[in-house]
């Protein structure tokens, strides 16, 4: 039976977020926020007939913001607001992201400062716990107005109108409320505006691509040892002493989860006295680049735990009755932090793709030989020469995607919102970046495993010949060229899944 997430508009974190993603939970509101909810709806309702300006309650939006609205047309203002708001083009967001925007806009509406009815919030509820999914497009938010347009197209059934996603099948809006038993929202005062304005689709993408990348740097701490072993490399430079010299947290981590995975390995000795006196960086400096990364992951975390647990609509509605304009939905705070992950994450890539080159030049030490291109017979066979090129083009698609949005913006609304962050187009290329450095990850995995094969009997320690099972589970030792594609679809599956995590993990303890 799946469990209960009950939302109070402050209490989510990303550990929670993953736990209720991996564990099927479903959505409820705690009391409290129940009871906010209807306090700030019960505010907006004695504003109805009130002759002063409130924006978006009895105005029009953006620059129509001075222009009034009777009392006869405020709902139907809030209907054309999401008509008129959701003109979102490019690729369909992908569903889990869509179930993260539900999540989150519910938690942000819990906050109780937006002044919706708890019937909104209820149908929102029920959308997620269904798993019936709007269908909402990656483009048309400039991240700082709220991301009008995705959250436009996911709050469109809520008027019968759109499409869903509900039990395989893609079906107009308005049969998806009949098979829920539900019908069409006429929307009252304000709800529209605090439906779309909001950072919920920005913040989506940003939690799903953290819980990814929180398992791509450890997934990266496992294949760099891999590959140190595969090419006989020297664990000296992640002696502790070293890092507490330099006491960066996420450095001393990773030195510590390579010291770990590294733990009685027979490789190490064997080639103790050989005449390498300093392996290449991309071995040597793994803790300082890695851990570098652990840095802004962490920053990252912060900022965005912080924003799921927010009000980030316009106004705000307070508890004496007070609605203030402002300008929480502007998406700064995130924008930048998306761009700072996308910078981090290609570097995880960046240097793996270093390693993988550095371990087809092959090993000559003692006597035990890794062949050039990691395969006896090159010539008639090209070995893994084109898995590293691959490689290398997704890193350098990553350093195109690594340019931050976040210095650019483009007025609108006739000037009105003369500055805005791009903080969504951020979101989207940052989980391009996760994709491909996943990518990169599967390759060196294949390529580091290929390697060790050629120092048998010699073994590693018994985190690193975990990792090594579980990719010859599924990814045999190639004597000679084959569809080598079919072994990096496989190998992505086994990063992206946790498996060699897990794997790696169950063999010598939890890794930082």
């Amino acid at each position: 039976m799946p469990g209960t997430l009950p939302l109070s508009g402050r209490n989510l974190t990303l550990a929670r977020l993953r736990l209720a993603l991996t564990g099927d939970q479903r959505l409820s509101l705690t009391a409290a926020a129940r009871s906010r909810i209807r306090a700030s709806r019960r505010a907006v309702d004695r504003l109805r007939h009130d002759p002063t300006p409130h924006y978006g309650i009895n105005t029009g939006f953006g620059i129509l913001a001075h222009q009034r609205v009777p009392a006869a047309d405020i709902e139907k203002l809030q209907e054309n607001l999401i008509l008129s708001h959701a003109v979102g083009v490019g690729d369909e967001v992908p569903a889990e992201i869509v179930r993260l925007m539900l999540l989150l806009k519910v938690n942000g509406l819990a906050v109780g400062l937006s002044g919706v009815t708890e019937r909104v919030v209820a149908y929102l509820i029920r959308f997620y716990n269904a798993d019936a999914l709007p269908v909402v497009y990656t483009k048309g938010s400039l991240g700082a107005s709220g991301d009008l347009a995705p959250l436009a197209h996911m709050v469109l059934p809520l008027l019968g109108l759109g499409e869903m996603d509900y039990q395989g099948q893609r079906l107009p809006a308005a049969k998806v409320l009949k098979l829920l038993g539900l019908k069409p929202l006429n929307l009252q005062s304000k709800e529209g505006l605090g439906l779309i304005n909001g950072t919920q689709f920005m913040s989506a993408y940003a939690v799903h691509c953290l819980l990814r990348i929180q398992n791509v740097a450890k997934t990266a701490d496992i294949a760099a040892a891999m590959t140190l072993e595969a090419a006989r490399g020297s664990a000296a430079p992640y002696d502790a002493r070293i890092h507490a010299a330099r006491p960066h947290q996420g450095q001393m981590d990773v030195a510590k989860n390579l010291r770990q995975l590294l733990k009685g390995s027979k490789i190490l000795p064997s080639h103790a006295d050989c005449a390498k006196v300093q392996d290449p960086y991309s071995l040597r400096c793994v803790p300082q680049v890695h851990g570098a990364v652990r840095l802004a992951i962490e920053h990252a975390r912060s900022v965005v735990e912080t924003e799921i647990n927010s009000a980030t609509d316009n106004p705000l509605v307070f508890d004496n009755g007070e609605v203030i304009s402002g300008g929480n939905f502007h998406g700064e705070p995130l924008a930048f932090i998306l761009d700072y992950l996308a910078i981090a994450t290609a570097e995880l890539a960046s240097i793996a793709e270093r390693r993988i080159y550095m371990l087809l030049h092959g090993d000559t030490i003692g006597d035990l030989k890794v062949p050039r291109l990691l395969m006896k017979d090159t010539g008639l066979n090209s070995g893994f020469m084109i898995p590293q090129y691959t490689a290398a083009a997704l890193v350098s698609e990553n350093k195109v995607f690594a340019h931050p949005a976040s210095v650019d913006s483009i007025p609108s609304s006739l000037g009105q919102e003369d500055h805005v962050s791009m903080g969504s187009i951020s979101a989207t290329k940052l989980l391009e970046v996760v994709k491909n450095t996943e990518t990169v990850l599967a390759i060196e995995f294949m390529c580091s495993a290929q390697g060790l094969e050629f120092l048998r009997p010699l073994k590693s320690g018994p985190g690193v010949e975990a990792a090594f099972a579980e990719v010859r589970r599924y990814i045999p030792f190639a004597q000679a060229d084959r569809l080598f594609h079919n072994d990096v679809q496989t190998a992505l599956a086994l990063v992206r899944s946790e498996q060699i995590a897990t794997a790696t993990q169950r063999a010598a303890g939890r890794l930082r």
